[in-house]
């Protein structure tokens, strides 16, 4: 490993390995916001992405196993792609992460592994930050009051990427089933010197404060709606992200159809269960979902029209955002290296 980190570029070395702590020490929410931004219109057409193999692993506790595979065409994009992750939804009981990811970067012309990362911790940081990107384009820019739904390793790198790109937010609500993994999780952000200017503090009552937020993110493996669309206030941003399969929903069929939706990606149409049941009972059609991200992006969609409408963004993750976000690790460490 020694000689790795020396001559990172040597074709005889063996693959790098970067852990979470050099993930961290790499990513900054308004630089990845802006890489996935400028570098997403010019590489999604040339990036082969099969849809994502999803294996249930125990019916009775949802446990699931995920390969999501993807490769570039372009020369500016030289790389191979492979996420394996596992889904372990009870974790939440073990006071553990339900997600554990871990990410092989190949080079495209030799098929040489080029480094293997820790896949959690890319998927927190990709995650979070495509939901930000997606709020500069839906949210309303005096959001002042953000409402978090759930309480695991997302919840904190959700909020801190929408405090990124909305930096009028001054409150953060944050709610969870288990109590106390709220009122833990309020603490810690309130202890981060340079959160210092936003109130954080947990709710208890979710009915209650949903109304509250000019944006409401969500991060459960809820299989029951957790949004009621009548709840949410006008002009609100809902921001859907824990869903992956159709038996997962975080909000009911009214807040979809009051909302003006758009997707991370196409696959949200057939695996996140808020709209693939939507579509199924004709509460709206799939052509009624405005766009993709990249649509937003490229000004080919409009995003917020008015002050008063409510705007939906549904993730199911993409391995297109994956091999992007990769590729910005594993040059930044190389180029780090060499100085």
């Amino acid at each position: 490993m020694a000689e790795n980190e020396e001559n990172p570029q040597n074709t005889e070395s063996n693959p790098i390995f970067l852990n979470n702590l050099t993930l961290q020490s790499i990513f900054e929410y308004p630089i990845l916001i802006q890489h996935l931004q400028s570098t997403l219109p010019s590489v999604s057409t040339t990036i082969q992405s099969p849809n994502r193999q999803h294996h249930s692993l125990d019916t009775s506790s949802s446990s699931s196993l995920l390969l999501m595979p993807s490769w570039s065409l372009s020369p500016s994009l030289p790389y191979i792609g492979v996420k394996i992750v596992t889904s372990f939804p009870q974790n939440s009981f073990r006071n553990l992460p339900g997600i554990h990811a871990t990410y092989l970067l190949f080079d495209s012309i030799t098929g040489k592994t080029l480094t293997l990362m820790d896949g959690t911790e890319l998927t927190l940081w990709r995650t979070s930050c495509i939901s930000a990107l997606a709020s500069k384009f839906l949210s309303r820019e005096n959001s002042q009051v953000l409402v978090m739904i759930g309480a695991g390793s997302l919840a904190s790198h959700l909020i801190k990427a929408h405090l990124s790109v909305r930096p009028n937010l001054t409150k953060v609500i944050i709610w969870n089933r288990t109590l106390d993994k709220a009122r833990n999780l309020v603490k810690k952000l309130q202890e981060e010197e340079e959160l210092g200017n936003v109130s954080f503090e947990h709710g208890e009552t979710l009915e209650e404060i949903i109304g509250l937020g000019d944006i409401v993110s969500c991060a459960t493996s809820s299989e029951t709606a957790m949004v009621k669309g009548e709840k949410l206030k006008e002009g609100a941003h809902l921001d859907l992200v824990g869903s992956f399969t159709p038996s997962m929903k975080e909000c009911d069929d009214e807040a979809i159809r009051r909302g003006r939706v758009f997707v991370d990606d196409e696959a949200a149409l057939v695996e996140a269960g808020e709209l693939v049941g939507a579509f199924e009972r004709g509460v709206v059609l799939p052509g009624d979902v405005c766009g993709r991200l990249v649509d937003l992006i490229t000004d080919e969609k409009i995003g917020r029209t008015s002050f008063k409408e409510l705007t939906v963004f549904k993730s199911v993750g993409s391995a297109v955002v994956d091999i992007v976000s990769a590729q910005f690790v594993y040059q930044t460490y190389l180029h780090d290296k060499t100085l």
